[in-house]
């Protein structure tokens, strides 16, 4: 199996319940905004939780998959869901130089939310020394589909316990128990 390393890229989302739908939620005064750097941390730390429950990123991002060949069975299985699209394919040498390639070289597996993988057009030259370069973008909203309602509940319930529980409550509710039903398992 060839080794995959993937690494987060430098865009910055949105979070998949924004401040004026928190807000709303709480029933917050509309005139005082005292709290809102800790409803959005909440909110932030609701959506990750959620992600590590449900293996599944609910807002949008791009990765960079560095590659050192192609899989023997051209599929490249990635953790990355609901996988996106391509955003960019090259070849890098040692020197820096990146030689761009065609994308279409590229295309999502059958089903980019529970088996998100990348199928390798047998066309795609070999990369003779040089890393394979791919970025990919991932997850709810944005160009993705759009975020399930259940999960958008989830991160406004979860969130909002934890604000109305500040220092009270042992344990909020469950993020397992509101992700259940988008758990991505594992084989």
């Amino acid at each position: 199996m060839v080794p995959i390393r993937v690494e987060a890229g430098g865009v910055e989302a949105a979070e998949p319940a924004t401040l004026a739908e928190m807000r709303l939620y709480l029933r917050l005064d509309p005139e005082d905004a005292s709290e809102d750097a800790l409803v959005a941390g909440l909110v932030a730390a609701a959506r990750a939780s959620l992600e590590a429950e449900t293996r599944r990123l609910l807002k949008p991002a791009r990765f960079r998959v560095v590659l050192a060949a192609w899989p023997r069975d051209r599929r490249i299985p990635l953790p990355l869901s609901p996988l996106v699209g391509v955003l960019r394919l090259g070849l890098a040498g040692a020197d820096g130089a990146v030689e761009t390639l065609d994308s279409g070289l590229l295309r999502l597996g059958p089903d980019p939310v529970e088996a998100p993988c990348l199928l390798v057009d047998p066309a795609a030259p070999e990369p003779g020394g040089r890393g394979i370069l791919i970025e990919v973008a991932a997850g709810y909203g944005g160009d993705g589909p759009a975020l399930p309602a259940p999960l958008h509940l989830a991160v406004l319930r979860l969130a909002a316990a934890r604000y109305e529980h500040r220092g009270d409550e042992a344990d909020p509710p469950d993020p397992a128990a509101l992700a259940a039903p988008f758990r991505r398992l594992r084989l």
